[in-house]
């Protein structure tokens, strides 16, 4: 059995989601401020604690980079002091505090996104496993466990020695290129996982799709739209090739809306939708799970928050994706960090994967 388990909170991580954003890189957190955003990440840990139902060895670093969310589960942690500022940390105190903690521990546990696996990955040894508490509005790595309570039952099978480690790649994109609309992935090393089912190893994929499958399907979705009622058109080229079919430009790595087949807003944060919802009362989502991980919701499109999948309705989702990619997908996922709803959409979903053609497929 292992022994000290890691904890390095992100206390950021997560706040440009739902205000559009697209991450809190640079001029970016001041502006999730502006907007009123908060950050998950210190929720997310919390979850991850509790669900652990053991008490664990912890070591983590002072204050709101874990020790905080420890002492509030009721744990009390082993705590390392290297933090620069309490109240507003940065890239430079994740690295030293996991250079630092990497010394005396079995396992570090990160709650973030694809910055935070980049900076602690860059700050231990290869030999010494990660795991990702996903948080983030980034998380193409796969390092990341499905949700908090699969990270903490990942890190379990780990502890027990009933998981064996595997390579996953650590993965990040240009942020300013991404809020242009451009999608620039790249490969910045491995790490060591536990090889559980609840991680998410594969990462997602960037790959190029099959247009004439795109172009049948968007036909069909266009054919099959009601009238006086709102359109939501996830992120993702699958999802704009419908917004083509319909003849409005769609933000690529944004969520837009449809009324009657015209274009009413572009890269919609949360608020912004949300207030739509309150003047079209009839409303669908369209999207398209996110290669390599099949997430239809939690990863990449946080706008599309609890509360609009709540107003909208989890029946009124549409799920659109090739053939190609469905086949590479071993389940479809959610992880909205509200696990009621997350309960309501798990079981047998319809998705259209060609003109007339659909498939069935699980969310699980």
């Amino acid at each position: 059995m292992r022994g000290k388990v890691g904890l390095i909170v992100n206390p950021i991580a997560g706040m440009g989601g739902r205000a559009g954003l697209k991450g809190t890189d640079g001029e970016a957190y001041e502006k999730a401020i502006a907007l009123g955003a908060k950050p998950v990440s210190p929720l997310r840990a919390r979850e991850f604690i509790r669900s652990l139902r053991s008490r664990i060895s912890l070591v983590t670093p002072e204050g709101i980079m874990g020790e905080d969310e420890a002492l509030a589960e009721g744990l009390r942690p082993e705590v390392i002091k290297c933090v620069n500022n309490s109240t507003r940390t940065t890239a430079e105190d994740t690295v030293r505090c996991a250079e630092l903690i990497s010394r005396d521990v079995d396992i570090i546990v990160f709650v973030g996104g694809d910055g935070t696996a980049r900076d602690v990955a860059s700050s231990v040894d290869l030999s010494l496993p990660i795991l990702g508490v996903p948080s983030g509005v980034k998380m193409y790595s796969g390092v990341f466990a499905e949700t908090p309570s699969a990270a903490a039952a990942a890190l379990l099978r780990f502890i027990n020695g009933e998981a064996q480690l595997v390579k996953a790649e650590v993965l990040d994109i240009d942020e300013e290129a991404f809020r242009r609309g451009e999608l620039r992935v790249r490969l910045y090393g491995y790490a060591l996982v536990p090889g559980a089912p609840e991680v998410v190893t594969s990462g997602k994929e960037a790959g190029a799709h099959d247009e004439e499958e795109l172009k049948s399907i968007a036909k069909y979705v266009r054919e099959n739209m009601e009238p006086d009622t709102l359109y939501l058109l996830g992120p993702g080229t699958s999802v704009a090739a419908v917004a083509e079919e319909l003849g409005v430009q769609k933000t690529i790595l944004g969520v837009d809306a449809v009324y009657n087949g015209k274009l009413i807003g572009s890269d919609l944060n949360e608020r912004q939708i949300l207030e739509l919802l309150r003047v079209y009362r009839r409303a669908k989502i369209i999207v398209s799970p996110l290669g390599g991980q099949g997430f239809l919701f939690g990863r990449g499109n946080q706008q599309l928050s609890p509360d609009v999948l709540r107003a909208v309705g989890h029946n009124n989702v549409i799920i659109i994706s090739t053939k190609d990619k469905l086949v590479r997908l071993r389940t479809l996922r959610v992880d909205t960090g509200d696990e009621e709803l997350n309960s309501m959409f798990r079981g047998y979903r319809r998705v259209i994967v060609g003109y007339g053609e659909e498939a069935v497929v699980l969310v699980s």
